[in-house]
């Protein structure tokens, strides 16, 4: 039963790692954005496209995603 459960949460632990170490926010371009999501909002969305099908139907709108307009500036001025 320990041994299950330390597997578990070992597997868990190297799920968190990956995840945060992802480059998600470079290629995440578009946030689906309104009122039930926040700011920035769901930015999971590489397309413009992938975004407006997301939004369909509902009060929410696409923008870009604010990690990557900063990213961007912040490298052409270096």
């Amino acid at each position: 039963m320990l041994r299950s459960l330390i597997t578990v949460l070992s597997a868990i632990a190297v799920v968190a790692i990956v995840g945060a170490l992802s480059p998600a926010d470079a290629t995440a371009r578009y946030c689906l954005q309104g009122r039930h999501f926040g700011y920035p909002g769901n930015c999971q969305f590489s397309t413009l496209q992938q975004c407006r099908a997301a939004a369909s139907g509902t009060a929410s709108h696409c923008g870009v995603n604010p990690r990557y307009a900063f990213a961007r500036r912040r490298a052409v001025h270096q």
